[in-house]
């Protein structure tokens, strides 16, 4: 994208936010995100959180097959995401939580 964009330009999310503040203000706060890279976007993020980016699924009607996990190449944090179109912005849900490995018994290696 050539030059810089106004404040108006990525006014679509800050509009879908709004109503989403209006909406569902009674689920968890995520962590929120507006980028002139992808002015259509408004990504909702959740750090050790796996039950608001749930709750949030489930208010948007994300079906649950349609999240993605995978793990970021550390191994130890694993990710979820999902995107919907809603009120003319696309909506990512995305969540970051430990992995949890399960300890090894009898010190097996």
């Amino acid at each position: 994208m050539s030059g810089m964009l106004t404040l108006d330009e990525v006014a679509v999310p800050l509009r879908v936010l709004r109503l989403l503040t209006v909406d569902f203000g009674h689920l968890p706060a995520p962590s929120v995100h507006v980028t002139t890279i992808y002015p259509e976007r408004l990504e909702l993020s959740f750090h050790d959180d796996l039950a608001g980016f749930e709750e949030w699924r489930e208010a948007l009607g994300v079906a649950a097959d349609a999240v993605t996990y995978r793990q970021r190449s550390d191994g130890r944090t694993g990710v979820l995401s999902a995107s919907v179109d809603h009120a003319g912005a696309t909506v990512h849900l995305i969540a970051y939580a430990d992995v949890v490995t399960p300890a090894l018994v009898g010190g097996a290696a």
